[in-house]
């Protein structure tokens, strides 16, 4: 909305901002492998429970914000929702005490004059063409993203009055795609990549042990993040190149340590910087658990 602010004063705002919160549990709570959808709760919400990297997920809220944060916080009503609905379809009742970590993310809804709540307001993308020839797309999710710009290059190819051509991406193979990646073990979600963080450790057996017991990361991940996926922080690593943030709170935290002094070694950072690293992490972690 800010960027179209700029192309047209007058316009008027497209989002409509709505945080869904998600806690995540061990995976003894979702018996087998298949995930649970519950189409109406209680108050009328969607609920669902799936098998995440031998955790369970549960999700989740639908809370209008006022603007979108970095890091948006649940509030404790969402927690206690989330805790009773699913009590009952999981195997056992969870409590607070059970959430390894919490984490929010923030939808960006499409405005509607007929909807009475963020609830209702669609999922889809919305593409608009503003008075100044602006194009500008909104809404949609993760999950729809090559849809999502194929509709938005299909759209400004007609505004450029450019020849059509069938989209190239349909098909298209992301990095990583291999037919056969469950062969990889712990390192299956790197898929054609594997083999390499693989030989890491066949180079340097040290690099094949845990970071933390709770969870299946080695020190390579970590090395292979610095080296080939830029990852530049504690942060980059334990949240967004693993998932260690998201899975379990307090493992990444004891996880920091050994990941900060890893990364100083390939930057060639120091100490200070190591304990900087520890520091920062360790705060922004605190957001992802619960008051017990």
């Amino acid at each position: 909305d800010a960027i179209r602010k700029l192309a047209d004063p007058e316009s008027r705002p497209m989002i409509a901002p709505s945080q869904g919160v998600h806690i995540v549990l061990d995976g003894s709570f979702l018996s087998g492998d298949a995930a649970i959808m519950v189409p109406r709760t209680s108050d009328g919400r969607v609920l669902f429970a799936i098998p995440w990297h031998g955790h369970t997920v549960v999700g989740t809220t639908d809370t209008p914000i006022a603007e979108a944060s970095l890091e948006p916080r649940a509030h404790p009503e969402e927690i206690e929702f989330i805790l009773d609905a699913a009590s009952h379809y999981l195997a056992r009742r969870p409590s607070r005490a059970d959430i390894l970590s919490v984490f929010t993310g923030i939808r960006p809804l499409v405005k509607s004059d007929e909807a009475a709540s963020t609830a209702a307001l669609s999922r889809e993308h919305t593409i608009e063409v503003g008075r100044s020839g602006l194009l500008s797309i909104a809404g949609g999710k993760w999950t729809t993203y090559r849809k999502m710009a194929e509709d938005c290059v299909d759209h400004a190819a007609l505004l450029a009055k450019l020849d059509e051509r069938p989209c190239a991406t349909r098909s298209l193979r992301i990095h990583g795609w291999h037919e056969r990646a469950e062969e990889f073990g712990d390192l299956c979600w790197y898929g054609a990549d594997a083999p390499a963080i693989a030989d890491l450790i066949a180079a340097k057996p040290e690099l094949g042990q845990r970071l933390h017991p709770a969870l299946p990361i080695v020190a390579a991940q970590v090395v292979w993040a610095v080296r080939r996926e830029m990852a530049r922080t504690v942060d980059d690593v334990l949240a967004r190149r693993t998932r260690a943030l998201f899975l379990h709170a307090k493992a990444a935290v004891a996880m920091a340590k050994d990941t900060a002094r890893l990364m100083a070694r390939e930057l060639g950072r120091d100490d200070a910087w190591e304990a900087e690293q520890v520091a920062r992490f360790t705060t922004l972690a605190e957001g992802y658990l619960p008051t017990v």
